[in-house]
């Protein structure tokens, strides 16, 4: 296991569109850093870079001191859990930045610290703009010697904040994305009814990322909405899934979420349309295409 007393070896799984952005942080940085994902294709710039390429989970981990992942679900999730698993120890840390169910999280906690390392979740609120540049929100939950150990690490991808225990990154992330598909929705509500009043989209878009309303989320969509690019920052089948995560914790909690059951309900009129793989700036498109009877 190679690494520098100022800046362990990072071991990244995942190597998607975020975790590609991430890794590319790390090795600007200066990190070793070891990674792996379900096709060497889309590694290979990466490994041009610097990346140490292993064929696997297990092989990463056993390289590194600090395991990050960066897994779209609770089933992707479970099939590299076993690996990584494997090769840990007390010398380790594995943060999971995926945006997985809090409780699928606890369990896998419960059998990491079998092996005397650490599991936290530490899911990321932001995009590949933000992964890109360093300004990802990161909330972690979890052991907190743990994320003393990887704070400066997480610091490379952006500003992390302890939480709380195991579960609790999550709990939160599910709440702010609840309020990152409202806003979505809302705004292209009110973008089309001016549309359709006569107001020039970007006109009347203008307006709204300058209003009390134009949040940072707002503004960093903006071209998205006026003009839908082929390639998702985050797109409505995830955005969906995350809905589904929070609507399935708000029943065991008995908190209700209704707009979080509108939201899901327009992303599967979505889906139904074929906007699945689409960015979640598509629900304009998406009302757009609604007839009001």
């Amino acid at each position: 296991m190679a690494s520098t007393a100022s800046r362990p070896a990072i071991g990244l799984v995942g190597l998607g569109h975020m975790g590609s952005a991430m890794a590319t942080r790390f090795l600007d940085a200066g990190y070793q850093v070891y990674g792996t994902s379900r096709t060497r294709r889309r590694a290979e710039p990466l490994i041009a870079k610097g990346l140490r390429w292993r064929d696997d989970p297990r092989a990463v981990t056993k390289e590194a001191e600090v395991v990050l992942t960066s897994i779209p679900d609770d089933a992707a999730l479970a099939i590299v859990a076993d690996g990584i698993i494997s090769e840990l120890d007390d010398r380790k840390v594995w943060t999971d930045l995926s945006t997985v169910s809090p409780r699928a999280s606890r369990e896998l906690a419960a059998r990491v610290a079998d092996t005397g390392a650490r599991l936290l979740d530490a899911p990321v609120s932001g995009s590949v703009p933000q992964a890109s540049a360093g300004t990802l929100t990161i909330m972690v939950g979890g052991d907190e010697t743990a994320y003393a150990r990887v704070e400066p690490v997480l610091s490379v991808l952006g500003h992390p904040t302890y939480v709380g225990s195991n579960g609790q990154g999550l709990a939160l992330k599910l709440g702010i994305n609840i309020s990152l598909a409202v806003q979505v929705l809302a705004v292209a509500e009110g973008l089309l009814l001016a549309e359709r009043s006569g107001v020039d989209r970007a006109v009347a878009l203008r307006v709204m990322t300058a209003s009390p309303i134009g949040s940072p989320m707002l503004r960093a969509r903006e071209q998205l909405l006026l003009d839908l690019p082929d390639e998702a920052w985050f797109d409505i089948g995830l955005m969906q899934k995350d809905l589904v995560l929070a609507l399935e914790a708000g029943r065991a909690l008995t908190v209700p979420l209704p707009t979080a059951t509108v939201a899901d309900e327009m992303l599967t009129v979505a889906r139904a349309l074929g906007y699945e793989r689409r960015d979640i700036a598509a629900v304009f498109e998406v009302l757009n295409r609604l007839l009001v009877r």
